[in-house]
């Protein structure tokens, strides 16, 4: 077997049907398989899998045992030479794997491969790419010194920016809601560290691979929707849980020293500031639902609705705010994708809509807990 996608869920069970639809789709040619791990969501995330993706390996455990440890159980059952380790709140498109696993793409020094990560609104989201963390990097991040000097190599490390996001190249870093390498090497490392629960797992995997003489890539070719705050609600217990994953992070790597105890402070501190600052709920005022859709169907929607049948009929110059819905079933992620980042735009919101349980789906921005409105 060529691939396995490791898909490891926790209470988002809308999300990870539309998640698991785009990788069915993605899947279509090559031999492959998915592997959804559930971590004893309170949702009725099983029951969905049970009921509409019969075929797909489910396994659920007892309790929520961490990112590490979910995904390696995984990984422990999949059977393909290559493994995506894919966040339940994201969407792939139609080409992302064939993309992937091109020959070229993996040689012999080969680790991680990453790619370009979008928001719920088509936004780049520049974590796809990142540095070590050293505590000199983590200073630049927290004091905001990569936006004022975004050329430096001594204050642009964090985000990686010597590439930019069109741009394919190796970095240190890459994000664990979507990451493909082969599954010899993942074993080689252990995987992701059990002794984390979450938070630095992926930076952990990241900085252990480029250890043992691979490099990482960020593959800026295809891109991927992550609509981030969706598997981790970010409260105190995130907080405290962020914190120890990076204290482990720097302890198992790094030897302790004041200056990495004072910006763990500091950090934990400013981000708990910021956290809490992005906490509230975007809320919208439709004017205008455009529906995207190359079939006769309606929608019961609250306000005006325009449907339209090609991309090329929209015109974006809204001077109110409006929302398109995407209708899955007749347009391709790939164009969905393609179209967001072609279309942002602050007056401007996307929704996914799921004929095979009725609802609509995303966020607005990267700091939105995601909506889901049932029809």
């Amino acid at each position: 077997m060529q691939l396995s996608v490791i898909i490891l869920n926790y209470n988002v069970r809308y999300f990870l049907e539309q998640c698991v639809l785009s990788v069915e789709k993605a899947l279509v040619g090559i031999d492959g398989e998915i592997i959804v791990i559930d971590n004893n969501s309170p949702d009725d995330s099983c029951a969905m899998m049970k009921d509409k993706f019969p075929h797909i390996k489910l396994i659920e455990n007892k309790e929520n045992s961490g990112f590490p440890k979910g995904n390696n159980i995984g990984v422990a059952e999949a059977k393909g030479e290559y493994l995506c380790i894919l966040n339940p709140d994201t969407i792939v498109a139609e080409d992302t794997f064939t993309k992937f696993l091109k020959t070229e793409n993996w040689q012999l020094n080969t680790g991680i491969v990453g790619c370009k990560l979008i928001d719920g609104s088509g936004k780049f989201l520049p974590e796809s790419k990142r540095g070590v963390p050293t505590p000199w990097v983590a200073f630049t991040k927290i004091f905001g010194l990569y936006k004022v000097f975004p050329n430096s190599s001594c204050f642009n490390q964090y985000y990686a920016q010597h590439l930019s996001e069109n741009e394919t190249g190796k970095v240190a870093i890459l994000v664990g809601a979507f990451m493909v390498l082969k599954r010899g090497l993942y074993l080689q490392v252990g995987g992701f560290d059990e002794n984390c629960f979450m938070y630095s797992d992926d930076i952990d995997l990241s900085y252990m691979i480029s250890k043992s003489g691979k490099s990482n890539y960020y593959f800026h070719e295809t891109s991927v929707i992550h609509y981030k705050g969706e598997s981790t609600v970010r409260d105190g217990i995130y907080m405290k849980r962020f914190r120890e994953a990076m204290q482990f992070f720097y302890k198992k790597h790094f030897k302790k020293s004041w200056f990495f105890d004072v910006m763990m402070q500091v950090g934990s501190f400013v981000f708990s500031l910021v956290k809490k600052s992005q906490q509230k709920q975007e809320i919208r005022s439709i004017s205008e639902y455009i529906v995207l859709s190359r079939r006769n169907f309606q929608l019961k929607l609250d306000q005006k609705t325009t449907y339209l049948s090609d991309f090329n009929q929209f015109v974006n110059n809204p001077k109110e705010n409006i929302e398109i819905i995407f209708d899955t079933t007749t347009i391709s992620f790939c164009e969905i994708i393609t179209f967001m980042q072609s279309n942002t735009n602050k007056n401007i919101s996307f929704k996914n809509y799921i004929a095979s349980s009725n609802y609509l789906i995303g966020s607005n921005n990267s700091n939105d807990r995601g909506q889901i409105k049932l029809l």
